[in-house]
């Protein structure tokens, strides 16, 4: 059934997160089927909001994958084509579980509309939910030998967290849900009923903007650190290419702050992904 669910499992990748599903493109054979599981697993957590009316769904879907994990009910979980491409993954390349059940604890945020409270806490629900990924990712392409990141996961972690919230500010805040730093809006005067209410202050503008120079100061360390990575770590952290070029295009957005921020398209991400991935041999 492997060969099937690691096919499923790319698919569910393509669908339900298509940045993470062109960043496996670089990869090859049996690290690329690995790390599109361990992909595919994580676009489906972090869509559970998405798909549930209210969080009491929701925990039943993330204990659902809590239990997997811990070995109950395998019979069951293998008929999932993810489930049993994970558990295929973490077998083949020591993975270890109690990692991803942090991530899906720190998912548990998504599900209610309590505010980000600070700074630390966003950082430190970026490498449970982000960070971790890019350590699990180099963790395979050392075929399952613990490696050491330094600042590489890390930092490029918390800047993919920044970017991605950035970019989705005003999806998000039309839930009614802030994720970015509360701490950061109430030092600028910001209030949560103009954010809710879409209104573009200059206050927001320039919370926004504080965490946009946040964001660039993370991705220069995260640069820094894959610089002094081996070669053959260095492919999982290829995303960095596509979100240097997502952050310039939203700091040159014309549109506020709520709008739809500007992309590339698939092609040209593709071609950032494979231009860095040569120049990084």
């Amino acid at each position: 059934m492997a060969e099937a669910s690691f096919a499923h499992a790319a698919e569910a990748l393509r669908q339900g997160d298509r940045d993470r599903y062109l960043s496996t493109l670089v990869l090859t054979g049996a690290h690329r089927d690995a790390v599109t599981a361990l992909y595919a697993f994580n676009a489906d957590v972090a869509s559970i909001r998405e798909r549930v009316s209210d969080p009491a769904p929701g925990e039943i879907r993330l204990q659902w994958w809590s239990d997997a994990l811990e070995g109950e009910g395998h019979g069951a979980v293998r008929q999932n084509p993810v489930a049993d491409a994970l558990l295929d993954t973490i077998e083949r390349y020591n993975i270890p579980a109690g990692t991803l059940l942090r991530l899906i604890g720190a998912r548990r945020f998504d599900l209610y509309d309590d505010p980000m409270p600070d700074l630390e806490s966003f950082e430190g629900y970026a490498g449970e939910t982000v960070s971790t990924l890019y350590q699990l990712a180099a963790m395979i392409l050392n075929d399952g030998e613990t490696v050491e990141t330094g600042d590489a996961a890390g930092h490029l972690g918390v800047a993919h967290a920044m970017i991605g919230h950035l970019r989705s500010f005003g999806y998000v805040s039309s839930q009614g849900r802030i994720v970015l730093p509360w701490s950061i809006m109430a030092a600028n005067g910001v209030t949560e009923d103009e954010i809710f209410s879409g209104r573009a202050s200059e206050a927001l503008v320039e919370a926004l903007g504080q965490i946009s120079d946040l964001a660039t100061e993370h991705l220069g360390k995260a640069n820094s650190a894959i610089a002094a990575l081996p070669s053959r770590l260095r492919p999982a952290f290829a995303p960095i290419t596509v979100l240097d070029a997502q952050l310039k295009l939203y700091l040159k957005r014309s549109a506020g702050p709520f709008a739809v921020a500007p992309d590339e398209p698939d092609w040209g991400k593709i071609a950032r992904l494979a231009w860095w991935s040569w120049r990084n041999r």
